[in-house]
This record gives C-alpha cells, sequence and structure tokens, in this order.
C-alpha cells in the first residue's frame, strides 16, 4: 500500500500533541483515518479475517518498529511503563523538563506550539497518598522544604527532604493477643518510607532525580522516585542500573486512576532506621518533627489517628 504506517503515525501525533495514544489506540485512529488502505491490507493477509486481528496487528506492527523508528524521528517519545504511551514533541529532554516545571514556558523553546498539559507536582501528593494507602497500607505525610529552619544556609539542606514519608503498620489483622505480644517483645512492627516526587523524568535528569531520592530516604526502610511520566526506554533502563547498586525503588503514578500506578522497580528494604538523620530532618523541618511525633503515638497506643495523616 502506498501509505506507510511510520508516516501515518507521524502525521496523527503531530496533529494532536497534546495527547499521548497507546499503540492499539493508535492503529484504532489509524484505521478510521485510512479505511480504504487498511481494508486492502486485511483483504491481502491470509492471517487477518476480522477487524479486530487487524488493528491487534497494526498495534503490534507500532511497537516492533518504534525502536527502529525512533532513530531516525526522535521527536516520536514514548513513556515507559504499561501501556507504553506514544507521543509527538520536538523539545529536547532538558526542555521537556524545564517545561513540566513550569520553569520555562514552550514559547520561549525550540518549539511554539507544544504545550505539556501536565499537573504541577503539588497535585501529585493526594493521588500518591491514595495510591500507597490502597496497594501498600502506608499512610502518608507531606514534608514541606519551606518549614525548614535552614539554619545552615541557603544550600545547607540540599537534597535533605523526602516529599512525602510514610508510616507501614505490620499485622494490623492479626488477632489483639498477637498483636500485644509482638508490641512488648519485638522492635519492627512498622516500616517508615519516603518518597521524592517527580512530573517528569527523562535521559536529561535521570540520575540528578535518582541521586536526589538516594539523599532524601537514606534514613528510611524504603526509598522511592515517584514519576507522574518516564519517558524513554534508556532512562528505564538507566533507572534499573541504578537501582541495583543503591535500593530505590520506582513507581509510576497514574494521574488519571492512582490504583492503576505501577511499581516498576521495587525498593530494596533497609533493615535499620538511620536515626542520626531521623533527627537531623527533624530539628531542622516542623512537617518531619510532627511525623516522629506521629510514629511515636502509634508505638505508645497502637493506634493510626487519621487526622494525624492528613495531605498539608
Amino acid at each position: 500500500m502506498a501509505l506507510r504506517l511510520k508516516d501515518a503515525v507521524l502525521s496523527l501525533l503531530k496533529s494532536d500533541i497534546d495527547t499521548r495514544f497507546t499503540a492499539f489506540e493508535l492503529a484504532n485512529r489509524i484505521v478510521e483515518k485510512y479505511p480504504a488502505e487498511y481494508e486492502q491490507k486485511k483483504q491481502n493477509s491470509r492471517f487477518i479475517t476480522t477487524d479486530a486481528e487487524l488493528r491487534q496487528q497494526i498495534a503490534a506492527e507500532i511497537g516492533s518498529s518504534r525502536p527502529r523508528w525512533q532513530l531516525r524521528h526522535p521527536e516520536l517519545k514514548t513513556t515507559e511503563g504499561r501501556p507504553r504511551r506514544y507521543y509527538y514533541s520536538a523539545h529536547s529532554a532538558s526542555e521537556q523538563v524545564e517545561v513540566v516545571e513550569g520553569n520555562i514556558t514552550s514559547e520561549q523553546t525550540t518549539d511554539t506550539t507544544l504545550e505539556l498539559l501536565q499537573p504541577r507536582e503539588h497535585d501529585l501528593y493526594p493521588l500518591l497518598a491514595a495510591y500507597n494507602l490502597s496497594e501498600y497500607g502506608v499512610h502518608s505525610k507531606r514534608i514541606d522544604e519551606k518549614r525548614s529552619s535552614n539554619t545552615r544556609g541557603p544550600k545547607g539542606n540540599k537534597w535533605l527532604h523526602p516529599d512525602l514519608v510514610g508510616l507501614q503498620v505490620m499485622g494490623q489483622d492479626w488477632d489483639r493477643e498477637v498483636q500485644e505480644c509482638v508490641a512488648k517483645h519485638f522492635d519492627k512492627r512498622t516500616k517508615l518510607w519516603a518518597f521524592e516526587v517527580k512530573l517528569l523524568v527523562n535521559s536529561s535528569n535521570v540520575r540528578e532525580c535518582f541521586f536526589q531520592t538516594v539523599s532524601n530516604s537514606s534514613w528510611a526502610n524504603f526509598g522511592y522516585l515517584v514519576a507522574a511520566e518516564i519517558e524513554g526506554d534508556k532512562t528505564l533502563r538507566e533507572l534499573r542500573m541504578l537501582s541495583a547498586a543503591h535500593g530505590i525503588g520506582v513507581i509510576q503514578l497514574d494521574t488519571e486512576n492512582p490504583a492503576e500506578s505501577q511499581e516498576l522497580i521495587p525498593a530494596k528494604e533497609r533493615e535499620t532506621i538511620g536515626w542520626e538523620m531521623v533527627n537531623r530532618l527533624a530539628t531542622e523541618n516542623s512537617d518531619f518533627m510532627a511525623y516522629v511525633t506521629h510514629v511515636k503515638h502509634f508505638y505508645q497506643t497502637g493506634v493510626i489517628r487519621p487526622v494525624d495523616w492528613r495531605l498539608n
């Protein structure tokens, strides 16, 4: 057929650059836009007999051709996680980060037609808190770096505070007798978590985001880098390599449906809490001091008070 699939995909994405598409969504739109060409493709095939099979085949061809297409067309971007989503952007990787973080507008970049419709980072915190509670049973608290004392100068607390911290209570569904036994004879009723949240992680900021998470979560049992979007399979490979060395986990947060978020890389548990760093954080930041107080209250009473775990 005269129409090439690559050209159809790029044309569709470029005409709707504010939208991310799965391969199957692209296949549906392409068949609808070019019905005659793809009806001929079905007629020429010995294996495709229905429209559903045709669309599945096109989606599979998009997926298998993607790496080759991206070598020649770097403006064809993809997110990681499942399902992978395709979109068009003439921004460089660093420009994408600047735009989604609000540091520059699209008019200040090389591409004046693209406006990335992303939430602000602040909008991600309640979504992550909902996911943490449903997926891990972790109660989350926001740590606002603006509430730090900054006694060490303007950069003295750089990479010190995670965005969210969490408390995971072990055995809440255990029998009361067992809970009381553990409370008196065992000190691991809880796990403490730390989360660094980003709107976008790509090739330009992946190492900075990762090592910021390493620094901010060094005291906790579990440390996670959380991103609303992870762009490029090379970025995910880099994260896996770094995680293998440092134990940080990675969560891709679904901003439309937090329950569909994915733990792409599980964190490795640290057996002990870094209490020296906890003390540093608590003395520098009033939110973190409140977090320690809430954890202490649980140890004293065995009760989680919902009012303690509302996000600021």
